[in-house]
C-alpha cells in the first residue's frame, strides 16, 4: 500500500515515516499534490562469509606492475 504525505508532515513525522518504510510500507511525498520523493525499504544484503573461496596468492601478485600497466592506470 502507499501512502502519500505532504512536505511538512514529511518533516514533522520523519521517524515514524521511515520506520512504517522499513516495515514495507511505500510512501511518497509530495509538494503540492506532485510527487517528489519516495521513501521504500532497503533490500537487505545477503549474509556472506569472508574466506569461502579456496586458494591462495602467489608471490607474482606482491610483485610491481611493469611500467606500461602502470601508465595505463594513471591516465
Amino acid at each position: 500500500m502507499t501512502t502519500v504525505v505532504n512536505i511538512h508532515e514529511a518533516k514533522t513525522h520523519f521517524s515514524s515515516l521511515v520506520r512504517r518504510a522499513h516495515d514495507g510500507e511505500e510512501i511518497l511525498v509530495a509538494k503540492a499534490g506532485t510527487p517528489y520523493a519516495k521513501l521504500v525499504p532497503l533490500e537487505r544484503a545477503a549474509d556472506r562469509s569472508p574466506g569461502l573461496l579456496s586458494g591462495h596468492l602467489g608471490e607474482a601478485f606482491f610483485e610491481p606492475l611493469p611500467e606500461e600497466e602502470l601508465e595505463r592506470w594513471e591516465r
